[in-house]
């Protein structure tokens, strides 16, 4: 049980970790930008798309306010996102929609060097790679129908604080793989997909007991504002995420590593408002597995289910049935996360602090934090942190730590 001066520290430390894995908000401003310019092309005049009103909006982690830096710099960020149509004509197909979104993006000479080929199962890709300033990033373009009047019901979701209705929020997206790509005109049956209801989900659970202050109908918005002061869950979410990719940033399975979207869910089951990142963090860590139901909640199959909050008939880990060291690289990474916080938080030495978490979370992150937490308490008479754990702070670390070099999209 740490004490209430050793929580200070570690909360202080785990912020500036979460800052230092952050985007900066010039970076931030640059996605933005890119994937606004690529949404007004494809409203264009003379585009076929014209007449449906194309919005393209942000999902997965850059909504979720989620998003880290990768561990390379040789590594891309990854920017997911929707562009959806208010309709379509009857004829349209999921194929003719996907080619159709394709083909606008291909008239554009800049955006046509851009474009990844083949296309995705669901989406077309751009990939950055000119700017130096901003790094290097992809963005996975997913194209998808709504139906008329969504924007309000949307906008008026993430106006109250209902979490009730959640699934009139979906949308309904294109697949290759599914046997009616080609051939199914009414998209009321094509495969259905809720970023949106699960972004309001997950703030909705961030928010419990939140002391910060928080828009959701800001997230929303085409051109988002910048995030800088995160919730307690969305910094255990970085952290988590980053510690995943450590763990198996070198390993021949890597590929099978446990995915964002199950680390995101159970974090966020299993947060119970802790006002304090570590207190938050130890408690995730110590019950999201108690969120994985070991049946099918129709069928009673035994499997291992981790169900999506928004649409109750799918299954976050259903790839670990035919890939089953996806299960077990899972409970391997978990009974890690809780070793390495484990050894951490038994340390009161903070330089033996650092050392302890330079190889779970990066030599050069972990630097860059203690070094950032050093200058805050050294040169700044206004520092978030409390006299006494300023004070034990800047007693116990080295007076010059290493300088990390500035971090862009790595």
């Amino acid at each position: 049980m740490l004490t209430r001066e050793q929580k200070k520290k570690f909360n202080a430390i785990l912020e500036e970790l979460g800052s230092t894995l952050d985007i900066s908000q010039t970076e931030f401003d640059a996605a933005v930008q890119s994937y606004q310019a690529v949404g007004k092309h494809l409203s264009d005049g003379n585009s076929s798309l014209s007449p449906y009103d194309p919005e393209i909006l942000p999902q997965g982690s850059f909504l979720l306010g989620t998003t880290i830096k990768p561990i390379n710099k040789t590594d891309d960020l990854d920017i997911d996102l929707v562009v959806q149509l208010k309709g379509k004509p009857v004829s349209w197909t999921q194929a003719i929609l996907k080619q159709k979104v394709g083909d606008q993006i291909k008239s554009h000479k800049t955006y046509k060097e851009l474009l990844v080929s083949p296309d995705g199962t669901r989406c077309w890709t751009l990939r950055y790679r000119d700017n130096a300033e901003f790094g290097r990033y992809h963005m996975d373009i997913l194209p998808a129908i709504v139906d008329s009047g969504y924007r309000l019901i949307l906008e008026k979701a993430f106006s109250d604080t209902e979490i009730s209705g959640l699934d009139r929020l979906a949308i309904r997206i294109t697949d290759k793989s599914r046997l009616d790509f080609a051939t199914e005109q009414n998209h009321q049956t094509w495969l259905k997909s809720n970023p949106f209801g699960y972004a309001k989900w997950f703030f909705t659970r961030a928010t419990i007991g939140a002391t910060k202050s928080f828009s959701l109908r800001e997230s929303i918005k085409p051109v988002p504002i910048f995030q800088k002061d995160k919730l307690p869950l969305q910094r255990v979410v970085q952290i988590l995420k980053r510690h995943r990719d450590m763990m198996f940033s070198s390993r021949p399975d890597k590929d099978d590593k446990p995915i964002s979207i199950i680390i995101t869910t159970l974090a966020s089951k299993a947060y119970n408002g802790e006002a304090d990142i570590i207190e938050a963090l130890q408690n995730v860590v110590q019950t999201m597995h108690e969120h994985i139901e070991e049946y099918h909640p129709v069928s009673g199959k035994k499997m291992k289910w981790v169900g999506n909050p928004v649409n109750t008939g799918e299954n976050f880990a259903d790839k670990w049935i035919s890939h089953p060291k996806r299960q077990s690289n899972f409970f391997e990474w978990l009974e890690q996360v809780k070793k390495d916080l484990s050894k951490a938080t038994s340390i009161s030495d903070n330089k033996l602090i650092m050392e302890s978490l330079e190889k779970p979370f990066g030599k050069d992150a972990i630097q860059k934090a203690f070094a950032n937490l050093d200058n805050r308490i050294l040169l700044s008479s206004t520092s978030t942190l409390s006299a006494s754990t300023s004070k034990g702070l800047a007693t116990e670390l080295p007076t010059k730590l290493p300088q990390t070099k500035r971090e862009g999209f790595q």
